[in-house]
């Protein structure tokens, strides 16, 4: 079993879980922000969620403040947002960190587990994404310029 799938997270809503409840699944996991260049990339992350949940897919959301701000809202005014905006209805968990300090230990684990250009852990930018196959194991990292609709025949592969 995976490490991943031990992880405390927080939902939106804020209530207490772990990764456990996608268990089996392949699951997309992004740092996300509403006021980006890349936030019309929630428009592409629901359109493959739409597409290949019933297949085994899941897409979780992951708000985050520390690339220029460009998160600055409360969890309800960030979920207000996504689903108002871009019709989001894939889970959504409250905001973290993905560096530093206080880096969430998924993403700590996520960056370990799939390093990003020349080997470096650290996150860029917002949108950053983690492919994990349904064993619980991390595939593949995506830059944040990865459009959610060029990652298909890789979550395709997976499913």
């Amino acid at each position: 079993m995976s490490n991943l799938y031990d992880k405390t997270l927080k939902t939106q809503d804020g209530r207490e879980t772990t990764l456990e409840e996608h268990a089996g699944k392949v699951l997309l996991i992004v740092n996300t922000a509403s006021k980006c260049g890349f936030t019309p990339q929630y428009e592409g992350l629901e359109a493959l969620y739409q597409k290949y949940r019933e297949r085994g897919l899941e897409v979780l959301g992951f708000p985050c403040n520390q690339f220029g701000k460009q998160e600055p809202g409360t969890d309800e005014e960030i979920q207000s947002f996504c689903e108002l905006n871009y019709g989001v209805s894939f889970p959504m968990y409250s905001k973290v960190e993905v560096n530093g300090d206080g880096e969430h230990p998924l993403f700590r684990e996520l960056k370990k587990e799939a390093p990003g250009l020349l080997g470096t852990e650290a996150v860029k930018w917002n949108f950053t994404k983690f492919l994990v196959n349904r064993d619980g194991q991390v595939v593949k990292r995506f830059a944040p310029k990865d459009k959610p609709e060029s990652l298909e025949a890789e979550i395709e592969a997976l499913l």
